[in-house]
Parts: structure tokens; C-alpha cells; sequence
């Protein structure tokens, strides 16, 4: 999706892809990941997402970047707090409490901008790339964080010929190959069938969709 088209859905108010609780997955799995408070939490592409209000409760802090002013003003105003908002070249910093969200385009990001990040969640940020831009965001994102970053993925893989993104499928193969190429070490945790819940899909063509949800880190801080 190109960024005035998302841009665009933002305007629109076509957001159907923003759940209005916690993520599930989130609950069921983060605790298992780390139990590291002292640690900040990257979210890119994070929309306006509550997840960051759930994480924020648990963490020094969290971090996200967002292509729509849109989405990071309502995410403040629905959560009821007041960001200060401060200018670093392109990119805006919206802050309340240990909220941060840029403003901005997610590959003009610095590793300074996510500094303290050693934990990420991206829940629908990989997803919500076509397969070409897949690798180009894997790397800019392990640039940005330290070498013992650890993270929580969540993909979704379906006959992508069935229906245009996003979302977009992800395949397992895919991800493992995205793993190696960036020396991670990758385990799927989770997976269920997304279509029993999912009429929207279904009405879209879609014959079978999966969601995974991957915990992933550095091959190299391995423990063992």
C-alpha cells in the first residue's frame, strides 16, 4: 500500500483493521517473552493501537512511529492524555508519560530515535507491507535496535491470488528466511484459524488464512 493511499484511509475513517481491545495474542504470549521492565517496547507502524497502553503499564517505555497524524492524534485523545510535540527533521515526536509515537515515515528512523528499545512488537506492521518492501523493513528495523533486541511478531498467510493486501500473507517459509537472513533465531508459538471469526475474509474470496505469532532474537544472544 502506497503512503497516500494509506494516508487516505486514516482520512477516511476506512480503519477496519484496529481492534478495540488488547491484542490477544499480546496478553497470552508478551509475559513469556521477557519479564525485562527496565526495557523500552519499539511498536512500528503502530496505528493507534491499545496494545501501547498495555505495554506502557509494563515497561520503562514504548515507542512507536506512525505515518498518520491521524491516527497518533486520536490514539492521545481516546486514551486521554496530552502529548507535548517536538520536531527532529522529518519526523515529529508525540510524548505523554512514557508515550513516544513519531510521526513520520518509518525508514527515516535512527537508531537514536528508538534509543533504550531492546524489545519489539509488531503486530501489524509487517503485514502491512507488500513482499518486495518485506526485507528493506526487516533490515531498517534490526538497524534501529540493539544486538540483544528480542521481539513478538504476529503474521497472517492465506492463497495471497485469493485477495489483495493489506493484510498481506506472510508464509512460514518466508518468515524463516527472513530470520536467516538477519542471523535471528525464530520459533512459532502460536497459530489458529483466523476465517472461523473472520466473515469479512470469507466474503472476500478468501478460502484459508492462518495467523502465527513468531517470539524471535539475535542468533547470537541465544541463551545455551
Amino acid at each position: 500500500m502506497s503512503d497516500d493511499a494509506w494516508l487516505s484511509r486514516w482520512q477516511d475513517g476506512r480503519i477496519g483493521f484496529h481492534e478495540n481491545a488488547t491484542n490477544q495474542h499480546l496478553l497470552a504470549h508478551w509475559p513469556a517473552l521477557t519479564q525485562d521492565s527496565s526495557s523500552a517496547v519499539f511498536v512500528p507502524l503502530c496505528g493507534k493501537t491499545l496494545d501501547m497502553l498495555w505495554l506502557a503499564e509494563r515497561h520503562a517505555g514504548v515507542i512507536g512511529v506512525e505515518l498518520s497524524p491521524i491516527a497518533v492524534r486520536d490514539f492521545f485523545a481516546e486514551a486521554g492524555l496530552a502529548p507535548t510535540v517536538t520536531e527532529h527533521g522529518d519526523l515529529s515526536c508525540w510524548q505523554a508519560e512514557n508515550l513516544c509515537i513519531f510521526v513520520g515515515d518509518f525508514f527515516a528512523l535512527s537508531a537514536q530515535h528508538v534509543r533504550g528499545a531492546r524489545l519489539v512488537y509488531d503486530r501489524a506492521a509487517l503485514i502491512a507491507l507488500p513482499e518486495s518492501v518485506r526485507p528493506v523493513y526487516q533490515r531498517h528495523l534490526l538497524a534501529l535496535v540493539p544486538p540483544d533486541v528480542q521481539g513478538l511478531t504476529i503474521t497472517v498467510d492465506y492463497p495471497q491470488a485469493e485477495m489483495s493486501g493489506p493484510p498481506f500473507s506472510v508464509t512460514d517459509d518466508e518468515m524463516r528466511g527472513l530470520a536467516d537472513a538477519s542471523s535471528l533465531t525464530i520459533d512459532s508459538i502460536a497459530e489458529h484459524d483466523v476465517l472461523v471469526g473472520a466473515p469479512k475474509f470469507r466474503e472476500r474470496g478468501v478460502t484459508r488464512m492462518v495467523e502465527r505469532v513468531y517470539r524471535w532474537q539475535r542468533a547470537s544472544e541465544k541463551a545455551g
